[in-house]
């Protein structure tokens, strides 16, 4: 139930395990899932309660790299093809997938509009948990590149241009949530 951290400060192996569980909650209600007398929105609203809140448990921690984000959308697209019963051998590309599911790829933007709103709950606190999450800690830097911060990630995805502009606007409540409301309105 609590999430893996690596000594290194990674957490592929948390993001790995949340798929794996998942995937195999999704199997155990695969025949509610991939019924085709239920309709697609059904399914998918039955995804939505049953099995991501599995998949994205602790997720406002993450720091998603390229990989990560691959992992997870890859993960999206094998609910939906064994929710619409697609084969593995039939070449269906994942726009033909998702315009049959009626949908649009949503895991990544619900992971990010969490991971700012949770950011913006942290930065509004003047506690250790702040200073954690902005790296603002003392210490020597590691060498080489640097790896991304959970809040270059929201930076980028909300376009807000540099970290600070996106912490100072943390403490107006009103303006975070429209800047997140717009991100998610442009997707990811």
């Amino acid at each position: 139930m609590y999430p893996i951290i690596s000594s290194d400060g990674r957490n592929n192996s948390e993001v790995a395990s949340r798929i794996a569980q998942a995937k195999t909650n999704f199997q155990k209600m695969k025949t509610v899932l991939t019924n085709k007398n239920i309709s697609i929105r059904t399914r998918r609203r039955a995804l939505e309660c049953y099995i991501e809140p599995i998949l994205m448990y602790g997720c406002e921690a993450w720091t998603i790299s390229k990989q990560t984000q691959k992992k997870l959308e890859a993960t999206e697209m094998w609910f939906l093809r064994r929710m619409l019963r697609i084969s593995w051998t039939a070449k269906k590309t994942n726009d033909t997938v998702l315009e049959e599911a009626h949908t649009t790829r949503l895991l990544i933007s619900k992971i990010r509009k969490r991971q700012a709103t949770f950011f913006g709950h942290v930065m509004r606190r003047e506690k250790l948990e702040n200073l954690v999450t902005t790296g603002m800690l003392e210490g020597k830097r590691s060498r080489g590149k640097q790896r991304e911060k959970l809040i270059e990630g929201l930076t980028d995805w909300l376009k807000a241009g540099k970290s600070l502009e996106a912490i100072e606007a943390t403490k107006d409540r009103k303006k975070w949530r429209t800047m997140i409301a717009n991100a998610v309105k442009q997707g990811t």
